[in-house]
């Protein structure tokens, strides 16, 4: 088949099949080489497609699709939307029991699957690689390919195994997926994969239609309490430090009437499957959640994530908050912040025995106190991370574009806090942390200033004009700037640079973020509609309830049935027969036949009983009388 001839069968099979009249950014791309046979590296963000671009060759072409993860929740719902799709495809993993895994052999003896997901332990099982060989198997897709990456944010030493592959299967096509990889990971990547000549696909990790917030962090409960509560309808994850801490925001939201249920690594596996299925299937809103909760987590309409701490580093950061808005529409991302989250991770780590490990730690810690503390756009900086500049200024959805930080002249707080670390070194012949200094300024009394005589400096007690929150964020502000160094190998204590010799010497003028009062940090909702469809909210609700019974029927989550997307299409565009309703995006063959019949009655119900609502009614609103 030529390559025009594939590419046409590519868009007709994305309607037949998953309802899409047109392909995400770079997803006709690598699927038009996936037909190709070549071996493909794809770096899409989360929410980007990435899962397509295996699913629909493997529909197109004849054979077995192999899909290697690591994670067994994920599986389970990929085969879930794949069969509601008409895709007949599975997965093997410890969570089947005998007589049902069993089954599925045979299944696959017989060829009967076009797509089979397993995890990297079993693959690389020599009775399973005999196995494969008698498969049929057309391709491999390598999903979470940072895994494989020893500096990669979620290295699993299963994966370096998967480099055999290429000598036990030399001519069959490869692709790597992955939605988070820094440079040094996506070369790791492509080398312990051994890909040959393969094409090289980078999307944009901006994510527009989620809005990303920093606050100050005080009374954290009360500051989630009432965002919650603000949204009783919309699903969110909340991401702890501690299992403790999932425990006790769950326990407290649950007394608050918010339906929320904690989720760690510390739960029994049983019950982090109840937990994770109550969240997955909309019977309980909130998760609260250490990391371990994520990853395989397939539910696009998480509305918000919320991170309750300041999380190590900005990869996982990213990753997390890549958890919200996979369906496109409007989502949060709030990270509360306080200084003390600070003290608390640079105590961690300087518990690390090994010294590359906390110089590594220390590094990240200060990349994500930059992000949080920063006054630039945070897309700007979450992107400059993965470097990828932000072409354009104001992203008019961030809280630092919405609300821009004002600027004071911090010309004499920059030149007390400056002058007051040059006369803690020359007096003592050594160097201290932060907390220190902002102690000397603030004419503490604590057993350290006085043992070692620093309420005798010239610079003792003379900062009683800023809170001790506002001076360890001018000192923040100022290693940003490039005016004193932080040094993570002693300590992190602070060392003028020789910009910062150079400015208190001549008094240079310094320009310092203003402290932010708590009541204006709080004020601010959703500010942007980035990728939002306007509808009628009461029919909306309706057809989620609609949703919510066929999913409960069919023992599927409601995504399955249909997305936020096609509800709110629906809503919109009131389709009341099988045409209509099979040009609403996400609607395929298969699914309008299983579930079409359903969600039209309830859309010419709510029509008859609403004769004011509609199409019509808002057409002839527009008319002149």
């Amino acid at each position: 088949m030529s390559k025009d001839s594939l590419d046409d069968a590519a868009l007709k099979a994305l309607k037949r099949h998953f309802g899409h009249e047109s392909f995400r950014p770079l997803q006709e791309e690598i699927i038009s080489d996936s037909l190709q046979g070549s071996d493909i590296f794809a770096l899409l963000p989360t929410g980007g497609g990435k899962s397509l671009c295996y699913q629909l060759p493997a529909v197109i072409l004849d054979g077995l699709t192999v899909v290697i993860s690591p994670l067994i929740a994920l599986m389970k719902d990929q085969v879930d939307g794949l069969e509601a799709n008409g895709v007949p495809a599975t997965f093997l993993n410890s969570s089947l029991n005998k007589t049902e895994a069993k089954k599925r052999y045979a299944r696959l003896f017989a060829g009967e699957y076009r797509i089979l997901y397993v995890a990297p332990e079993r693959l690389m099982l020599s009775s399973f690689l005999e196995d494969l060989r008698q498969w049929n198997v057309h391709r491999f897709a390598v999903d979470e390919a940072h895994c494989i990456s020893e500096w990669g944010h979620d290295f699993r030493p299963e994966y370096r195994q998967l480099s055999n592959l290429r000598s036990l299967f030399p001519d069959l096509p490869f692709l790597a997926l992955t939605a988070t990889a820094t440079d040094r990971v996506q070369t790791d990547i492509l080398n312990q994969l051994r890909l040959k000549n393969p094409k090289t696909y980078v999307a944009s990790f901006n994510r527009p239609n989620l809005t990303y917030r920093v606050e100050t962090k005080q009374a954290v409960f009360q500051q989630i309490l009432r965002y919650t509560q603000n949204r009783p309808f919309d699903s969110g994850i909340i991401y702890c430090h501690s299992r403790k801490a999932t425990e006790s925001l769950a326990d407290r939201l649950r007394q608050s009437g918010i339906e929320a249920l904690p989720y760690h690594a510390g739960m029994t596996p049983l019950k982090r499957i109840e937990n994770q299925e109550s969240f997955i299937r909309d019977e309980t809103k909130v998760i609260c959640a250490t990391i371990a909760f994520g990853m395989g987590i397939d539910k696009p309409d998480v509305r918000y994530v919320i991170h309750q701490d300041l999380p190590k580093n900005v990869e996982g950061y990213y990753q997390e908050t890549g958890r919200a808005g996979r369906d496109g529409l409007p989502s949060d991302c709030i990270l509360f912040f306080s200084p003390g989250d600070v003290a608390k991770q640079l105590q961690f780590i300087s518990e690390k025995r090994n010294r590359k490990e906390r110089d590594v730690a220390s590094e990240q810690l200060r990349q994500m106190v930059h992000y949080s503390e920063s006054s630039e756009c945070r897309r700007k900086t979450l992107l400059a991370y993965f470097s990828e500049e932000w072409p354009h200024g104001n992203c008019g959805n961030c809280d630092n574009c919405q609300y821009p930080k004002k600027t004071i002249d911090g010309t004499i707080p920059a030149q007390k806090f400056m002058s007051c670390i040059f006369r803690v070194q020359q007096a003592s012949g050594f160097s201290v942390g932060i907390n220190h200094i902002v102690d000397v300024l603030l004419g503490s009394q604590n057993e350290k200033v006085l043992k070692w005589g620093h309420n005798r400096l010239s610079t003792y007690n003379i900062g009683q004009e800023y809170k001790r929150a506002d001076w360890q964020a001018f000192g923040r502000e100022l290693v940003r700037e490039g005016y004193i160094e932080q040094n993570p190998e002693n300590h992190s204590v602070l060392e003028l640079t020789s910009k910062g010799r150079l400015a208190l010497k001549d008094r240079t003028p310094i320009c310092l973020t203003q402290p932010v009062s708590i009541d204006k940090s709080q004020t601010h909702s959703r500010y942007s509609q980035t990728g939002a469809i306007d509808c009628d909210e009461s029919l909306f609700a309706t057809l989620r309830a609609v949703r919510k019974e066929l999913a409960d029927e069919h023992g599927v989550p409601p995504y399955i049935v249909f997305s936020d997307v096609s509800l709110r299409e629906m809503a919109r565009d009131f389709p009341t027969d099988e045409a209509q309703l099979s040009e609403i995006s996400g609607v395929g063959l298969k699914k309008l036949e299983r579930y079409g019949e359903n969600f039209l009655s309830a859309i010419t119900e709510y029509l008859d009983a609403n004769p004011d609502t509609g199409i019509e009614a808002l057409e002839n609103t527009a008319l002149p009388e």
